[in-house]
């Protein structure tokens, strides 16, 4: 089983801003979803997808998107189970490594347009600040 395949990739706009909160550990969390089209020859709709991010990249997310900002997502598809009045629940959402922001000059705060590219493994973030050039 160890070589099971777990990715899945969206590009979507967001329904609404970011909520983010702090767990007991101090680590940050942050919870949005996407609108994701998609079309047939005979009909055509939207998907709302969840997406969670954690540490830095949650960080990010809570302080640079917005309703209605598009972005790309890659993570891992995931199921989580919760209680709420004595029912159980469950969610399914996307737990997302990876997240970068596209849109032209319009869209951006400033930062001259094109996209910049966040990603959360092992808490780095690759940003067009790094490049040397």
């Amino acid at each position: 089983m160890a070589n099971d395949l777990n990715s899945c990739s969206f590009i979507g706009r967001l329904g609404n801003d970011p909520v983010s909160k702090t767990l007991p550990s101090g680590d940050a969390v942050t919870n949005f979803s996407i609108a994701v089209g998609w079309k047939t020859k005979e009909k055509e709709g939207v998907e709302w997808v969840n997406c969670v991010t954690f540490g830095k990249l949650a960080d990010i997310c809570a302080q640079y998107l917005t309703k209605g900002k598009q972005v790309y997502v890659n993570g891992r598809f995931k199921t989580r189970t919760y209680d709420k009045d004595g029912q159980k629940h469950y969610a399914t959402e996307i737990s997302v490594n990876d997240m970068q922001m596209l849109g032209g000059k319009s869209e951006s705060d400033g930062n001259g347009g094109g996209s910049q590219r966040q990603q959360s493994q092992q808490n780095t973030v690759d940003t067009q600040d790094d490049i040397p050039f």
